[in-house]
C-alpha cells in the first residue's frame, strides 16, 4: 500500500505539467512545478539514506562481541510551496522506511502506519508575521530543527535522542525583526496537542505550549545555514546564532512528553504530569569552520519522573536529566570535512538508566553538498555500570 500510495503521488505530479510549466533543476534542487496562470507553485524531491553499523564491547582496551547491520535508515517523499499567492505555503513530508513509520501501531494512532511526519500550511499575513497549522517540528533544540539530511554527522547526537521535544500537531506563530542594520531576532510561539505526531485518537493528557526566542549579533547565515550541519557555504564573515526555547506539557502521558510509551494503568486509564523542557544552544560559522552547542533539561513539575496508579503501583517513569552536546569541524578546500563531537548524558536518579559520554570523530566528504555525500563516524561510548562500546558506522545520502 505504501509503494501505491507513493506512485500515485508522483504521477499526480508528474501529471500536473500538463497544465504546468516544469522547471528543470540540478541535481539536489528537486523537481519544480509553476501554474501556467502562476496560482500555485510545486517543489517535490526524495531521498533515502543507506547505513552500514559495526558496534563492539570494550573491555580493558580489548574489543569482543561484534555486531554488524546494514539499514536504509531513512526513505523520504518532500513537498513543498505556495497556493494562489507566495505568502501561503505549504509543507508535506512522508516517510517510507521501517525506521520512518514506526512507533504508531498502538490504539492511540488506530494501530496504523505512522508515515505523515509533515503536513502543514502557513499564510504571511502581516510583514515578517507567519501562523502556521498542522504537523511540524516544534521549535525546540537545534540539532532537532535541523534536517535529517543535513547533519554533520551521520546521526544527531545523544542529547537528542533522550530529550528532544520532535514534532506535534497545532498552530506556531513566527516572527522576525532586525535592531540596528544587522542585529536579527526571530521568535516562536507554539501551541499543540502535546502528544506527538499522528495521535488520532484524542487528547489523553494536556496540551503543551513552547516559546523559543533566536539571535543573531552579525546578521543572518547564507542559505539559511543556522539550520544547515558544517560550513558549506565558508561564511566571509563570522555568523553567529544563539537560542533558547522552554516547553511546557501540560499533564504529559508520554514517557518523553511527545516521545516514547504511553503510561497507562492496567484498565486502560491514562496518567501524567506536567513536563518541563529548557533548550539552549548556539551555531558559529566562519571560513569553513563551525561549532554548534546544546544544553537540555527536562523535569516533571514535581521533580519526580515516577507515575503511579490510583492504587500506588508505579506504572511508569518520565526520561528526565540533562544533557551537553558540544561539536566541532573543519571543511577543507576538497570539500572533506573531520569533526568531533562530544555528548554527556545525566539522567535522574529515579530514572531506569544510567549517566553517559560519548566521544565521536566524523569524516565526511560533500561530493554536492548535503545532496550527495558519504559519511563515517567512530564514536566510543563511556556507560556508567556497563561495558563501553566502540561504533563505526558509514552512510550514504543521496537527495533529489
Amino acid at each position: 500500500m505504501i509503494r501505491l500510495f507513493s506512485c500515485l503521488i508522483l504521477v499526480s505530479a508528474f501529471s500536473l505539467s500538463a497544465h504546468a510549466q516544469f522547471i528543470p533543476q540540478k541535481f539536489g534542487k528537486g523537481f519544480q512545478v509553476v501554474g501556467k496562470d502562476s496560482s500555485f507553485y510545486l517543489k517535490f524531491g526524495f531521498r533515502f539514506q543507506n547505513l552500514h553499523t559495526s558496534e563492539w564491547d570494550v573491555d580493558d582496551g580489548e574489543f569482543s562481541d561484534y555486531e554488524g547491520s546494514f539499514l536504509v535508515r531513512r526513505s523520504r517523499l518532500k513537498f513543498d510551496g505556495w497556493i494562489h499567492s507566495s505568502k501561503l505555503t505549504y509543507k508535506l513530508e512522508l516517510g517510507l522506511s521501517n525506521r520512518d513509520i514506526g512507533g504508531g501501531t498502538g490504539p492511540e494512532f488506530r494501530r496504523a502506519a505512522n508515515v505523515i511526519l509533515d503536513a502543514s500550511i502557513a499564510y504571511k499575513f502581516y510583514k515578517n508575521l507567519t501562523i502556521q497549522f498542522g504537523q511540524r517540528k516544534l521549535p525546540g533544540n537545534r540539532e532537532r530543527v535541523v534536517s535529517s539530511g543535513n547533519l554533520q554527522f551521520v546521526d544527531r547526537s545523544r542529547l537528542n535522542s533522550r530529550y528532544n521535544i520532535d514534532r506535534d500537531v497545532g498552530l506556531q506563530l513566527l516572527n522576525k525583526h532586525t535592531i540596528g542594520k544587522q542585529f536579527i531576532i526571530r521568535e516562536t510561539i507554539a501551541f499543540s496537542q502535546g502528544e506527538g505526531r499522528n495521535v488520532t485518537q484524542g487528547i489523553y493528557g494536556g496540551y503543551a505550549y513552547t516559546f523559543k526566542a533566536e539571535f543573531f549579533p552579525f546578521g543572518d547565515f547564507k542559505s539559511k545555514g543556522a539550520y544547515v550541519g558544517s560550513d558549506l557555504k565558508r561564511e566571509e564573515t563570522p555568523k553567529l546564532a544563539l537560542a533558547v526555547a522552554y516547553d511546557i506539557n501540560n499533564n504529559a502521558v508520554r514517557e518523553r512528553g511527545n516521545l516514547g510509551s504511553f503510561i497507562v494503568d492496567e484498565n486502560g486509564s491514562y496518567y501524567g504530569k506536567d513536563l518541563k523542557t529548557l533548550f539552549i544552544d548556539m551555531m558559529f560559522k566562519y571560513r569553513g569552520f563551525s561549532m554548534m552547542a546544546e544544553y537540555a533539561d527536562k523535569k516533571t513539575s514535581d521533580d519526580n519522573p515516577i507515575v503511579f496508579d490510583e492504587s500506588g503501583t508505579q506504572i511508569g517513569t518520565f526520561y528526565t536529566g540533562s544533557a551537553l552536546n558540544v561539536q566541532a569541524g573543519y571543511l577543507l578546500s576538497s570539500d572533506w570535512e573531520i569533526a568531533a563531537r562530544f555528548t554527556n548524558v545525566n539522567v535522574d536518579e529515579l530514572v531506569d538508566d544510567v549517566d553517559e559520554n560519548q566521544y565521536t570523530l566524523g569524516i565526511s566528504k560533500y561530493i554536492v553538498g548535503h545532496k550527495l555525500k558519504v559519511q563515517t563516524d567512530f564514536t566510543l561510548r563511556d556507560r556508567d555500570m556497563s561495558s563501553n562500546k566502540f561504533i563505526w558506522r558509514t552512510q550514504v545520502d543521496v537527495h533529489f
